[in-house]
């Protein structure tokens, strides 16, 4: 049994101990916050013990760590769980700087740490089930990737001006799926950005709306589009044209169920946001973690991954600020 320890009992650590538990070979055997009536009420719904976050990295009891902390603490819990001797599964992004998770990196691979990068949107069914039949050569070689992304609305001020900006914080979900589907490393970025939907964003110096072009060395491309607001709800579609056809993945709906009337048809809205809508890649991204480690098998995303998304997240703020396009890899 693959006993974890949760750093960050919020909203992300609540989804991670909920996919921990319908896994058999592994349980939740402590948790830590800096909240503590969040530590207390996750330790009483998975049975686990409350713990610092220096006695939990350190604890016999902890095989494994996952952080959920806010994403300025990942730098110096990852050094601290690495020296420790557990395994890491770590939300995105690693850090907010392409050098700290560099650091990062030469730890990990110093000590041999297995280390996750949790980039979920990798293990959704539908989106991984693309990849698949894009390898597969379905639809010969690919040519242009569009990846729609848009939340119904936006964070609070606060989340924004401590969240590293649009491209880090949102959009590197994106650019991380860009490189999945692509198959190939992005060699030059070009970003362009506004803020429309809120001004007090742009008034914390981020964008709210923002579409990126990234190119690769063979001539592939991958158009991203971004915005803070979708009235009709979360919207994350996927589409791959290649040299043989199409590959497309569209929004997950509240149900299957179409009416139609005089007036037309009618499907039902999309699912409001993205607990619900990557319930199933959560869960698929912790079974994977977990037999991975039982198996002493090599897991995917790695650390590195997390590195070149990042490295194409500040390409994207790079090129944004100087209204031209960015060489990067």
């Amino acid at each position: 049994m693959l006993k974890i320890g949760l750093l960050g009992c919020g909203r992300i650590g609540q989804v991670h101990a909920r996919s921990i538990a319908q896994i058999d070979k592994a349980r939740v055997s402590a948790v830590a916050d800096a909240v503590p009536d969040a530590a207390k009420a996750l330790a009483k719904t998975t049975g686990s013990e409350v713990m610092s976050p220096e006695a939990l990295i350190t604890s016999p009891d902890v095989d494994a760590i996952v952080i959920g902390t806010p994403t300025d603490t990942h730098y110096d819990l990852i050094h601290s769980a690495a020296r420790a001797g557990k395994a890491i599964f770590c939300e995105k992004p690693v850090d907010l700087s392409a050098d700290r998770i560099q650091d990062c990196l030469k730890l990990i691979q110093d000590t041999n740490t297995p280390f996750l990068t949790a980039f979920n949107r990798r293990f959704d069914p539908n989106f991984a089930n693309l990849q698949s039949r894009i390898a597969a050569g379905d639809i010969g070689e690919v040519e242009i990737v569009t990846i729609l992304s848009r939340d119904p609305s936006p964070p609070t001020i606060s989340y924004i001006k401590s969240s590293g900006g649009l491209f880090r914080d949102m959009m590197i979900h994106d650019l991380d799926m860009a490189r999945f589907l692509l198959g190939e490393e992005p060699v030059s970025v070009y970003a362009v950005g506004s803020s429309l939907v809120d001004p007090d964003i742009g008034r914390a110096g981020d964008v709210d709306t923002a579409a990126v072009t990234l190119t690769t060395a063979s001539g592939k491309i991958c158009q991203i589009s971004n915005s803070r607001r979708a009235s009709f709800g979360y919207d994350q579609r996927v589409e791959v044209h290649g040299s043989k056809g199409m590959l497309r993945a569209d929004n997950m709906l509240e149900n299957t169920v179409e009416i139609a009337t005089e007036t037309g048809f009618r499907k039902a809205p999309a699912q409001h946001f993205f607990l619900e809508r990557y319930e199933a890649a959560y869960r698929a991204e912790m079974v994977h973690f977990v037999q991975a480690l039982v198996e002493n098998v090599p897991m995917s995303p790695s650390i590195t991954d997390g590195l070149n998304a990042q490295i194409l997240a500040d390409g994207a703020a790079r090129s944004l600020e100087l209204g031209r396009p960015i060489s990067v890899g």
